[in-house]
């Protein structure tokens, strides 16, 4: 769609930040998201620097009928961020953190990387729960669930949330928490953005670091069935404190690993202790103990440095393609499928990693918010990734094969941050029994289904355009 000149100019003229139409400077950047695979072209992206521009942006579409995305980090598998021939609301420049420690809460814009959340909650010896990659985006991490090294010890990203301000479909500026708002509140802990775009959230902190015991014990592919079955046995009776992460793919040239194996499929676990790091050492040292060792690289180090050890692997600029399932335990079944299936992956990109949580994250009742995923003590993300479009044919079908080889023994449960564009069918399997709550939720905060690029729960009721009424202002 092309949007009139005259209309884009009134619209610049009350921005705070600005608005950029196609083949105008800055708009391939713009446009540009993590996943190389999406490649839309919005007919104007607004980058908004304040709240009002929020609303003057989602105002501007709503009355021209345009199709709106949202832009945090730009990080999403889907590419739900952008949007072909309609509006994209950007708020990568909205990344201010403010730390209040006695308190122990931060306040976070929604542009915030979690690169901007670590280093500003560590230079206070805090910490929230948060994903694996330092350039996530902060809001659709946390509006789907969100987990990483901390989840054991302190939960899900959204247990944290304690509040936020929510502009919903009509305009409105809604502040929610648990007593304000608590229906819109209980909706985007794990609803996505499917409820209206977030502009501050406001997290509990926890005490972490500064430095952490951390690092990765590596083994040779010939013995990953019985690492893997020893792997198991330990990991029933470890702390919460204690996160440890499988990864089976091949090896990347790691200095500490040999030369010999650079390339070859191998066994990584990945080994994060939320504690005193001499306590770390010693319950990490069994599972150095599983086989025989290709490598290892493990200490003490800071918090903020192991939350950025895996961003080579996942820069931007390549194609991904995942397929997901969350499972309450790990059969051998299971385990003999990710042996053999993985040891195929078509790129040396490709992995396949299962994710350890239960915890505390496993202790919150499902019916508590939107994510209610707690039965998932592991998630596996079958990650394709390559670099030619050429390879993404063998690369999808790759990834689809793993997953329909795990499918007998997982949950039926997946997390909707994992699932790529095409799986609209699993939305439903996603939320679980929390799906028809959502429904009736999204009839009253989005009954036009507005905030539809995400994976979409769909309003219960048809209702007339809100555009049609009169917008809230």
């Amino acid at each position: 769609m092309i949007v009139d000149e005259e209309h884009v100019r009134e619209l610049r003229a009350e921005l705070d930040g600005r608005a950029i139409l196609p083949g105008e400077p800055g708009y391939e950047g713009a446009r540009a998201i993590w996943n190389a695979m999406i490649d839309r072209h919005p007919a104007i992206i607004v980058q908004c620097t304040s709240v009002d521009d929020v609303r003057r942006a989602l105002r501007f579409g709503r009355e021209r009928g345009l199709e709106i995305s949202i832009r945090g980090g730009g990080h999403n598998i889907a590419g739900n961020a952008v949007t072909e021939g309609g509006l994209t609301i950007d708020l990568s420049a909205m990344k201010a953190v403010r730390v209040d420690p006695a308190a122990r809460r931060a306040t976070v814009e929604p542009g915030a990387t979690l690169a901007d959340v670590d280093s500003a909650t560590q230079a206070h010896g805090l910490a929230i729960p948060l994903g694996i990659n330092s350039t996530t985006g902060i809001s659709g991490l946390t509006l789907g669930g969100g987990f990483g090294w901390l989840t054991r010890k302190y939960g899900m990203t959204v247990d944290q949330l304690r509040s936020a301000r929510v502009v919903t479909a009509d305009g409105q500026l809604r502040r929610t928490s648990a007593t304000e708002e608590p229906d819109l509140f209980w909706a985007i802990r794990g609803g996505g953005g499917n409820f209206g775009v977030v502009v501050e959230f406001e997290f509990e902190l926890h005490p972490c670091g500064p430095d952490v015991y951390s690092g990765l014990v590596v083994y040779p592919f010939r013995e990953a069935k019985s690492v893997l079955t020893r792997y198991r046995s330990l990991i029933e009776t470890a702390p919460d404190e204690l996160a440890v992460w499988v990864v089976v793919r091949r090896a990347p040239p790691l200095p500490f690993l040999p030369p010999a194996i650079h390339g070859e499929p191998v066994v990584v676990l990945a080994v994060f202790y939320a504690g005193e790091p001499r306590e770390g050492e010693r319950l990490a040292a069994p599972f150095r103990r599983l086989g025989n060792l290709a490598g290892e690289l493990l200490g003490a180090q800071p918090y903020v440095a192991w939350q950025r050890a895996f961003d080579p692997l996942l820069a931007p600029g390549a194609r991904n393609y995942w397929k997901s399932h969350n499972f309450s335990h790990l059969p051998d079944g299971l385990f003999d499928t990710a042996v053999q299936l993985a040891s195929t992956a078509p790129s040396p990109h490709c992995e396949v990693f299962i994710g350890q949580l239960g915890g505390q994250a496993g202790r919150v009742p499902a019916n508590a918010m939107a994510y209610g995923n707690r039965d998932a003590n592991f998630v596996m993300n079958v990650h394709g990734r390559w670099d030619r479009p050429e390879d993404d044919q063998v690369g999808i079908a790759w990834a689809r094969r793993v997953f329909e080889a795990a499918a007998p023994f997982a949950t039926g449960g997946v997390y909707v941050n994992f699932m790529p564009a095409d799986e609209q069918d699993r939305v439903k399997a996603a939320f679980g029994s929390n799906y028809e709550r959502l429904a009736a939720l999204k009839h009253v905060f989005d009954p036009d289904n507005v905030f539809h690029m995400n994976q979409n729960v769909r309003p219960r009721a048809p209702k007339p355009e809100l555009r049609d009424q009169p917008y809230a202002e």
